[in-house]
């Protein structure tokens, strides 16, 4: 028995998340299924990132068990031949036995990219979010300021969500203008449910002018979602960084 990572890409437009679910297509559901086909055995994939419906990747990790004598390395060529073309495997190898994506020190980055533009543009409708309001990048800057390090970010978790904790760290929040797309990247060691969209939606009411970019720091003392932002529709969000 051996251990093989891989580093999974993907468009998430046509799946219900990264998650197992009855009836509904998922990616994990897709690569348990690829899987088995090509190795003869029941697979069942460890994801490290459970993304959302409608979330995009460009580096997920998931690892697995077989029995299989093909090299680890070797996984990733023939398991492309049969996922759908908005799942590719982007590398494969053999790691430890022991080896858990979800119990080792990481850090992950994602980035939410807005249209902020008069109109929308066709192309770019599933990879980001459209908005024609104005938004003021400087004012987004100092709201996401307060964002920066430890904190209880239970007012920027899906109330349906149950965790332990609440606390996360946030290593490093950038805003940046690529063209017409605001881009909002957001690098920590763990994220809640829906944490980064409602970051992004709250950003923007700030960047509208909703409220001064001090509030954030009342957002996050209140602990309570409802203080917070929308949540900001998913086809905007890319995991787009994996380090351990």
């Amino acid at each position: 028995m051996k251990r093989v990572r891989l580093v999974v890409a993907y468009d998430g437009t046509a799946y219900s998340g990264w998650q197992l679910q009855p009836g509904v297509r998922t990616i994990e559901g897709e690569l348990n299924r690829c899987l088995s086909e090509l190795l003869g055995e029941k697979i069942q994939v460890i994801g490290a990132s459970r993304t959302d419906a409608g979330v995009h990747a460009l580096c997920n990790i998931a690892v697995f068990d077989t029995k299989a004598r093909i090299p680890g390395e070797k996984i990733s060529y023939a398991l492309n031949q049969r996922l759908p073309e908005d799942i590719r495997i982007r590398s494969s190898c053999e790691v430890p036995g022991d080896f858990h994506p979800r119990r080792c020190e990481s850090r992950k980055t994602y980035e939410y990219r807005i249209l902020n533009s008069s109109f929308p543009v066709p192309t770019r409708r599933l990879y980001a979010h459209f908005t024609y309001v104005p938004l003021n990048m400087e004012l987004m800057r100092e709201a996401a300021s307060y964002l920066a390090g430890e904190h209880d970010f239970k007012s920027f978790c899906s109330a349906a969500a149950v965790v332990e904790s609440t606390v996360r760290t946030i290593l490093d929040i950038q805003i940046r203008r690529e063209g017409e797309e605001i881009v909002i990247q957001v690098c920590g060691n763990g994220f809640l449910y829906n944490m980064v969209r409602i970051i992004a939606g709250t950003l923007m009411e700030a960047g509208r002018g909703a409220f001064p970019p001090g509030h954030v720091k009342e957002i996050l003392e209140a602990r309570d979602r409802r203080y917070a932002g929308p949540t900001a529709p998913a086809c905007g969000l890319t995991l787009i960084r994996y380090e351990f």
